[in-house]
């Protein structure tokens, strides 16, 4: 499936959910993750996820799709992540 990720995290933990996210997803710029998972790693990735942050402190939103649901990114300015996912 294709998962964007999104999060708003006290600046304590952000280290650590960023470390996380990089485990699984690739970075495309400050706090927004992208890519395929298979259903066992994105259970894991959650569970990860639900362990270390504050729920009353912090928000992680989870987009999902069977497939890749853009054809097109557009990007203005400076591009901030690694390579796109995008062919």
């Amino acid at each position: 499936m294709f998962v964007i990720l999104v999060y708003d995290i006290k600046e304590k933990r952000v280290g650590k959910v960023l470390k996380i996210c990089r485990k699984y997803l690739y970075w495309v710029q400050n706090p927004v993750f992208e890519g395929e998972l298979t259903e066992s790693k994105f259970e894991k990735l959650k569970i990860e996820l639900k362990n270390l942050i504050e729920e009353t402190e912090d928000s992680i939103i989870i987009y999902t799709s069977p497939v890749i649901w853009y054809s097109k990114r557009e990007i203005i300015g400076k591009e901030k992540g690694g390579e796109s996912l995008i062919i």
